[in-house]
Order: C-alpha cells, then sequence, then structure tokens
C-alpha cells in the first residue's frame, strides 16, 4: 500500500522484511510509518482477492505497541486495492494509511467514546456524486447538487451504520472518481461495498478504545506484496 497521513500522500510501495526475529515483533513495529500517533487500528487480509481478515487496535506504551484487541474483519466484495488508484463503485477497499476524522452512528455513542461523535439523522446523507460541491461529505439536508441515486442516505443503513469511524481516504483533498464514504462500521449481510466491517461489539470497542488525543489512524493493507502493511 502506499502511505499518507490523513490522504494518500506518499508513493512508496510497501513490501515484507525477510523472514527473521523482526517478523515476532508487533505488526505496527514493523511498520515504516503509523501516523505519528500513539493509537493505531491495523486491518489486514491475507491478499488483495480477499474479503476478509483481521482488525486489531494497538497502543503505543513505553516505547513498544501493546495490543489491545482484535475481532475478524470484512473487506469489500471486490477485494482491496491500492487507494491511490482505486475507482469509485469498484467495490474495493483502498489500502494505506488514513486519519479517522470523526465517528457516527444511528444509535448513540457506546458509553466510553470520546471521538467526536455525530448521530445519524433523517436527513443526514453522505454525497457521493462526482459532480456535487458536497462530495464525499456529510450533508444535512442533501444539497440540490448531490443527487439522492449518487448519495447515500445513512439512516437506511441500520445495521451497518449503528456505529461507525469516518476513514480519512480521498477525504482531505478529494479527488472526484476515486471513492466517497469509506467507513469502519458494523457488519451487514456479507463483503461491504469498499469499506471495513467488524462485528456490532468490536465495533463499540473500537470506539471505546478510541482517544482523538493519541492521534488513531488506520492502516489496511495485506500480508504480502505492493498493499503490504509492513516496510522497514
Amino acid at each position: 500500500m502506499r502511505l499518507g497521513a490523513a490522504v494518500l500522500a506518499s508513493a512508496s510501495l510497501l513490501v515484507l522484511a525477510p523472514s527473521g526475529p523482526a517478523d515476532r515483533l508487533p505488526l505496527p513495529e514493523r511498520m515504516a510509518d503509523t501516523g505519528g500517533g500513539s493509537q493505531l487500528i491495523t486491518a489486514r487480509a491475507s491478499r488483495t482477492s480477499s474479503t476478509t481478515g483481521t482488525v486489531t487496535w494497538w497502543n503505543r506504551r513505553a516505547g513498544h505497541w501493546v495490543r489491545a484487541g482484535s475481532a475478524p474483519a470484512r473487506f469489500g466484495a471486490k477485494g482491496l486495492v491500492e487507494g491511490g488508484s482505486r475507482k469509485q463503485g469498484t467495490n474495493t477497499t483502498p489500502t494505506g494509511l488514513y486519519g479517522l476524522p470523526y465517528a457516527f452512528g444511528i444509535e448513540p455513542a457506546p458509553e466510553g467514546t470520546t471521538a467526536t461523535y455525530r448521530r445519524v439523522r433523517q436527513n443526514s446523507w453522505w454525497c457521493q456524486d462526482n459532480g456535487s460541491r458536497s462530495y464525499n461529505r456529510w450533508t444535512e439536508p442533501r444539497p440540490a447538487d448531490c443527487r439522492a441515486a449518487e448519495s447515500e442516505h445513512l439512516i437506511s443503513y441500520g445495521t451497518q451504520y449503528a456505529h461507525a469511524l469516518v476513514i480519512g481516504f480521498n477525504y482531505e483533498r478529494p479527488v472526484r472518481g476515486r471513492g466517497a464514504g469509506i467507513f469502519l462500521h458494523v457488519n451487514g449481510r456479507g463483503a461491504t461495498a469498499g469499506c471495513v466491517s467488524v462485528s456490532k461489539d468490536a465495533m463499540r470497542r473500537v470506539l471505546d478504545w478510541a482517544d482523538p488525543g493519541r492521534r488513531p489512524h488506520i492502516a489496511i493493507g495485506t500480508d504480502s506484496g505492493p498493499t503490504s502493511v509492513v516496510r522497514y
């Protein structure tokens, strides 16, 4: 995968390091970039064609990364693709390192949540219309230049958006046609349209864990190859 802070900014490919004692280090300690904070989520699949994998959340303590929790995860129905070359509507999950701007949900925030949490209302939409000035943004109400057919009416996804975190893919300076509305959210019936999903219990635990003061990021990638989450 290519790494950036809140958007994809770096062009360097990631490759797995040779096998050896270093392989036993916690995953974040084998990464070239973890976003600069002291919390990190890793979302890891075995290969780019995978639709399942593992989400793990980590704390940095005394100079080392310590696992705080882990859960099975689902990815896009068409697998994973390098974020900088992703195309909208391909049902692929973008690999990369991203910020987590805020959380949202149809249900109240889980007890212990300290991240900014927006409650979904009847007029809450996520605009995915490439022709709109509100592309890849939450809007209330839906603006006239954002077609309903090209947007998500958030309250319609009662299961998936019970709780969610916005993943900062294509968010700070959106590129039209690259993709919009990539979240970490609750599992639906199967693979996602490009998001990362976990069980509702795991999502609630992530929200209880995430501390914006510790600048959490999410790293999405595969076990090996150009989309690997590991590079020394």
